[in-house]
């Protein structure tokens, strides 16, 4: 008894000190040089972050040691051109890619864990049905034989990659189809369930709740709505200067804003910023503006954030609990508002999408 006793704690300190460790992702990029630059990305709340980068070597070799992430998370090797490989990590594995330059994320072999194996097989299929019309039915049967697999592990990163796969402009498994709700309901409960704390849980929590209520609205009877013309729902807070900023004064100021409520402590921050700077930078001398609202719950490291951007940064020290959350129906971050001559135009939900969504209207 005692003996086992010491095998389990010594099983319980090798997994924590797992996520203490590093990964290794090593391989061979046929027809690459010295001068070849590979980098390194992990995907939080749908966007990417540089985690590293690397050139590989005469014989197009190459090799990456970073620190294994807290939780199991998606990260992708990438081209400077934009080609890409993703992969899921849990903790201290090595996964081995081998590729060439030319067929860089279309002719591409992973190894050294059967997830990143799952992970690259949906990905490949999902090329060969980029053009295909869903009903085809070869695509019918992958699709079935996907979300039995997903059903089977609903708790690996490849099944929650699948659940958030898009092919061919339009979601693999489609959170307004009856099927397809119950395949994304068997992820968001697994890892509601044994992952809590995993920041992945909250995003598929709301997705299913959102997706489920939708259902509903679509089958409720239908009836009469009058249409009326409404104003911009007021918002009247501070920066990190004490000045109060009024949304609606500055939609009537400026052609387009973009409305964000964000929280400067969640890994998506740094690289949602960029994104939104990009388009800052080259549009703010032509009419556009950013109201940020930070729904930080420490209001020292939002103060200490926002005085490094330069757009409008304000504080809601209510949080998601606040009014202004409520009367925008915000229940997830970020979440984006665009505002045109004072009009709201567009809400988007999907962080990747705020570039070109914004760039339409400018």
């Amino acid at each position: 008894m005692k003996k086992l006793l010491y095998i389990v704690a010594a099983m319980i300190v090798m997994a924590a000190c797992s996520r203490e460790g590093k990964f290794e992702l090593s391989g061979t990029i046929a027809g690459s040089g010295d001068s070849t630059a590979l980098v390194l990305e992990q995907s939080s709340d749908g966007l990417w972050y540089i985690v590293d980068t690397v050139r590989t070597t005469g014989d197009g070799e190459f090799q990456i040691k970073v620190l294994s992430p807290r939780f199991p998370a998606i990260y992708r090797l990438r081209t400077i051109d934009g080609q890409q490989i993703c992969f899921p990590i849990d903790s201290l594995e090595h996964i081995v890619v081998n590729t060439a330059l030319e067929r860089f994320g279309v002719d591409y072999e992973l190894s050294g864990s059967d997830d990143a194996v799952r992970m690259m097989n949906i990905d490949k299929k999902a090329m060969t049905f980029a053009t295909t019309d869903t009903a085809n039915g070869d695509f019918v049967a992958w699709k079935d034989a996907l979300a039995h697999d997903i059903a089977a592990e609903p708790l690996s990163m490849s099944s929650y990659y699948a659940i958030n796969k898009w092919v061919g402009g339009k979601p693999l498994f489609d959170p307004s189809d009856s099927r397809d709700i119950r395949i994304i309901g068997a992820v968001a409960n697994s890892f509601n369930e044994y992952r809590k704390q995993d920041p992945r849980t909250a995003y598929l929590v709301n997705l299913l709740l959102d997706a489920q209520h939708r259902r509903q609205a679509a089958t409720a009877p239908a009836t009469p709505i009058e249409v009326t013309e409404t104003a911009l729902l007021p918002i009247k807070l501070q920066d990190y200067r004490a000045l109060s900023h009024d949304l609606q004064e500055v939609a009537t100021g400026n052609r387009v804003v973009l409305l964000n409520f964000t929280m400067y402590d969640r890994p998506f921050s740094p690289a949602l910023n960029r994104v939104i700077n990009e388009v800052y930078e080259s549009h703010h001398s032509k009419g556009f503006e950013v109201y940020q609202v930070s729904l930080d719950t420490d209001a020292v490291l939002w103060r200490q954030a926002a005085q490094n951007l330069p757009w409008i940064t304000v504080y809601e020290p209510d949080g998601v609990n606040s009014r202004v959350v409520s009367s925008y129906a915000v229940d997830h971050v970020p979440t984006s508002f665009i505002i045109v001559n004072g009009e709201l135009v567009a809400r988007i939900d999907d962080a990747t999408e705020i570039k070109a969504e914004l760039l339409k209207r400018l």
